[in-house]
């Protein structure tokens, strides 16, 4: 539940940093750029102008993350330029207020992002390819990052400063914790014997035509430039692969393996350097006679690793101090070393493990070194192509074919799919969406869509078949199936509420279930977050009144299996926090508390809002 909070309370800043950072390219592409060409703005905040491309860049985005809750298309659009509007407020607020971010945060902020790195680490090559790819200067990009690290403080200074009490926190674990008391009985679906007549299924027909169409469907053409295909031309030779090969020989190389252990005579205020030093030439002394571990385990004054033996486990440089690594990588196996001094005393080290370090042949790694030297040098070749598949898409909106002939590609067509699925390359929901957009559908190239990190695609319509409608005789047997279906559920219902009627009347649940021969359920101080019901039944539970004067209160909780439950909840009891509460006690203020303050911004944010100057011009259209 803690954990919940924390997730929701950090929902709306991952937004806006996606909405203005992160997704620069798949978001504010190559039209944003150009002139509107007097396009009337969808919607406007002060002198900022919002057009319909942008709704829809800002839908692909928002589609991605929100349509398979099942929200409809044209709600998604809305609540994308509601999005919009609530960005640009916010930011030009911070901008009136004076605040900024340094230019230390944003190149700190750009160097993490990992549209920029290779490896894990940031490439100055692939930061400025990619920028140049969406024709986006590095100043105008640095400007985006420090928008929206500026936003992100001050909705910090509100999100943070709020606190949680003790009492918020009591009150919390009251509710978590309650604990309920329930009998119940289930109500399974019931069955029905009636045939729905023709004049039953034609209506329904008639009433839900549109659950009876066949989906859009589209198929396209496409062009698909891989990393993987540009490296397969890139000729190589022996002599390049061993230059590659040793420059890049630590991927070819298991380092060695050294577990080492210790004796340690600490030197302190109480001891000196030449009292502990005499007690580590006396052990190694008796080390002649006696075995290492055992000696770690009397003498050692490291008592933590003397009751291993003197055991310090596997042995990584850097860890250590100068003289201790040294010598400890200059043992050999079994070797005991002279006292070494370190800044906690004297040490007897001793080498216990060791498998030396590999590396593999050229030869016997020549394949693997001949795919990664080619992929390397690919990669610069990928990023320009994929500029000139751009700009050339983008210049040549009415064909493939332009773009595969400049850059030696094949236009490749896929079968008719719908927006839910597809085969092939329509097998990704991110072409799927794209393919369906008006971008698409109004009969443009797409702009370059990433697929990974490797390959870049661009769709062009083929063929486009709208929704249509099925006849009655194709869906006669399923509607049958359906109304059959609806009744049943219907006796379900009716059966239900006269269980409830009899036990509100003041029957006990023993009596009515044997009458009705259903088996009853008891559970005793039922709680939230730990209990196996279904979660239609446990939310049922939870949300239901107390009992009143010592009478239960009797509800019906439907499950989605189409089965009634009738519940009969005779004890509340208020929770208390456990020990294992108490001992998060402190995480569980800080989650509170920000919860409590992203609702504090939340409401800022629309005092905004209700104050600036908006003009939405007309409704977003659907796709």
């Amino acid at each position: 539940m803690l954990t919940k909070i924390r997730e929701k309370s950090q929902g709306t800043l991952a937004w806006v940093i996606l909405m203005l950072i992160c997704i620069p390219f798949a978001l504010w592409g190559i039209n944003n750029y150009l002139d509107t060409g007097g396009e009337a703005p969808v919607a406007s905040v002060g002198d900022k102008d919002f057009y319909q491309r942008d709704v829809n860049k800002a839908y692909e985005q928002f589609s991605q993350n929100l349509q398979e809750m099942g929200i409809d298309e044209q709600s998604l659009k809305r609540q994308a330029l509601q999005k919009l509007i609530k960005d640009e407020v916010l930011l030009q607020y911070v901008h009136a207020e004076g605040l900024v971010a340094t230019d230390n945060e944003a190149r700190d902020f750009i160097k993490s992002l990992p549209y920029f790195q290779i490896d894990g680490k940031f490439s100055d090559k692939q930061y400025k390819s990619l920028l140049s790819s969406q024709r986006i200067s590095s100043e105008e990009f640095v400007g985006r990052i420090k928008n929206a690290l500026t936003m992100e403080q001050f909705q910090h200074s509100i999100v943070d400063s709020s606190f949680a009490t003790q009492y918020d926190v009591e009150s919390f674990f009251k509710i978590q914790n309650q604990q309920r008391d329930v009998d119940y009985v289930t109500v399974g679906l019931q069955s029905s014997t009636d045939k729905p007549t023709a004049e039953e299924v034609l209506a329904y027909y008639q009433q839900h035509q549109d659950n009876y169409r066949l989906p859009e469907q589209v198929s396209v053409e496409y062009v698909e430039l891989l990393l993987a295909d540009i490296a397969n031309k890139v000729v190589v030779t022996d002599e390049k692969l061993k230059t590659f090969y040793d420059d890049q020989k630590a991927q070819y190389t298991t380092p060695e393996r050294r577990k080492i252990s210790h004796i340690l005579f600490l030197v302190n205020d109480k001891v000196t350097e030449k009292v502990a030093l005499e007690k580590a030439l006396k052990a190694k002394q008796e080390l002649a006679n006696k075995d290492f571990s055992e000696l770690a385990a009397e003498v050692s004054e490291d008592k933590l690793t003397a009751k291993k033996g003197g055991d310090l486990g596997l042995f990584n440089l850097g860890s250590m101090e100068k003289a201790f690594e040294e010598t400890a990588s200059s043992l050999k196996l079994g070797e005991v070393s002279k006292p070494v001094k370190s800044a906690f005393g004297y040490h007897l080290i001793k080498v216990t493990e060791l498998v030396p370090g590999t590396i593999k042949s050229f030869d016997s790694v020549k394949d693997e070194v001949t795919k990664a030297y080619q992929k390397t040098q690919a990669e610069n070749s990928f990023y320009e192509a994929g500029e000139k598949l751009t700009s050339m898409s983008y210049e040549n909106p009415d064909n493939l074919q332009t773009v595969a002939d400049a850059l030696g590609l094949v236009v490749k067509k896929s079968a008719l799919f719908t927006k839910e699925k597809g085969d092939g390359v329509a097998s990704d929901e991110k072409i799927r969406n794209v393919a369906f957009s008006e971008e698409i559908l109004q009969g443009n190239n797409s702009t370059p869509i990433e697929q990974g990190v490797e390959s870049l695609v661009v769709l062009r319509l083929l063929e486009h078949k709208p929704a249509t409608k099925q006849d009655l005789s194709e869906v006669k047997q399923v509607i049958a199936e359906v109304l059959t279906k609806e009744k049943a559920q219907q006796l379900t219902v009716e059966k239900a509420k006269q269980i409830q009627l009899r036990l509100e009347a003041g029957e006990t649940i023993q009596a009515v279930a044997l009458a009705s021969k259903l088996e009853i359920q008891s559970v005793k101080g039922l709680v939230r977050s730990k209990n196996k019901l279904p979660e239609q039944l446990s939310d049922a539970i939870f949300k239901a009144a107390k009992p009143v004067a010592g009478k239960p209160s009797i509800f019906v909780a439907p499950l989605s299996s189409g089965e009634q439950v009738v519940v009969s909840l005779s004890r509340v009891t208020p929770g208390i926090m456990s020990e294992d509460d108490k001992k998060q006690l402190e995480l569980a203020k800080k989650n509170i508390a920000n919860a409590f303050g992203q609702t504090e911004f939340n409401q800022v944010l629309n005092s905004l809002q209700a104050e600036a100057d908006i003009e939405v011009n007309i409704k977003p259209q659907a796709q």
